[in-house]
C-alpha cells in the first residue's frame, strides 16, 4: 500500500515511518496539514494516517475537507485525545479507526491491515488463487503449499493486485507504490518486478494489457 503520515512529532513519525515501512508498504510523512493537503492532490494514497493537533491546524478540520470534496481514501486517526467525544468527533468526521497515543505499534500494523482489506473487497485476509495462498495480514504467500519468499517492493506490488482482483493497474500507478523505496525508479523497474513475480507465482499470474497495464490473472 501507499501510505501517508500526517505527524509533528518527530520520534512517534519515525515510529511509525519505519513500522510501516517494515510492514512491507510505502509511506511518505509530512509534519504540516498544508503539506498533506499537497501530497493527497498529487497521490492517490490507499490510507492516510492522521493527528489531530498539527503546527498548522487540526486533523478533524483537514479531515472534513477531504471528506467533503469526495475523496474515500480510508483514515486512521492517531491522536492523545482520549476522550470518548473526541472518539466520536473523529468517526463522525468521517475516520475508519481511532488509535490513541501511546499505542503498540503491532496493534497500528494489524488496524491498518484491516482496514485496508475492508476498502478492497477482501475483509478475509486470506486469498485463494489458483494454486496460491495469499495472507495478506501476515504478509506470506505459499504455492502448492511450499512457501514464496517475495522481496518488500515485489509484495508492495502483488498486494495491489491481489487486493483488487480484476483492477487494471497502469505502469505510472504501479510505480507510485515504489516510490518510497528509492529517490530514483529506473524506468524498467515495474518490468523487472512483473516478471520477477512471473517467475515465482507463475507465467499466467500477472496479466499484460499492452500500452495500458497490468492485472490479476487466474494462475
Amino acid at each position: 500500500m501507499r501510505v501517508l503520515l500526517v505527524e509533528d512529532d518527530m520520534i512517534l513519525g519515525a515510529a511509525v515511518r519505519d513500522q510501516v515501512t517494515d510492514d512491507g508498504h510505502s509511506i511518505d510523512w509530512v509534519q504540516r496539514l498544508d503539506d498533506a493537503a499537497a501530497h493527497t492532490q498529487l497521490t492517490n494514497y490507499d490510507l492516510i494516517l492522521l493527528d489531530l493537533m498539527l503546527p498548522d491546524g487540526k486533523g478533524l478540520t483537514f479531515l472534513r475537507a477531504q471528506r467533503a470534496k469526495g475523496d474515500v481514501t480510508p483514515v486512521i486517526i492517531l491522536t492523545a485525545l482520549d476522550q470518548i467525544s473526541d472518539r466520536i468527533d473523529g468517526l463522525n468526521a468521517g475516520a475508519d479507526d481511532y488509535l490513541v497515543k501511546p499505542f503498540d505499534l503491532s496493534e497500528l500494523s494489524a488496524r491498518l491491515n484491516a482496514v485496508a482489506r475492508r476498502y478492497s473487497g477482501n475483509p478475509n485476509p486470506l486469498i485463494e488463487i489458483g494454486d496460491l495462498l495469499i495472507d495478506l495480514a501476515n504478509r506470506s504467500i505459499t504455492k502448492a503449499g511450499k512457501r514464496v519468499t517475495l522481496t518488500a517492493r515485489e509484495w508492495v506490488l502483488f498486494e495491489a493486485f491481489a487486493q483488487r482482483p480484476g483492477q487494471l493497474f497502469s505502469k505510472t500507478q504501479l510505480e507510485e507504490r515504489l516510490y518510497s523505496f528509492a529517490s530514483e525508479i529506473e524506468s524498467n523497474s515495474i518490468e523487472v518486478h512483473i516478471s520477477r513475480l512471473r517467475k515465482k507465482l507463475g507465467k499466467t499470474m500477472i496479466e499484460t494489457e499492452r500500452g495500458v497495464g497490468y492485472r490479476l490473472g487466474n494462475g
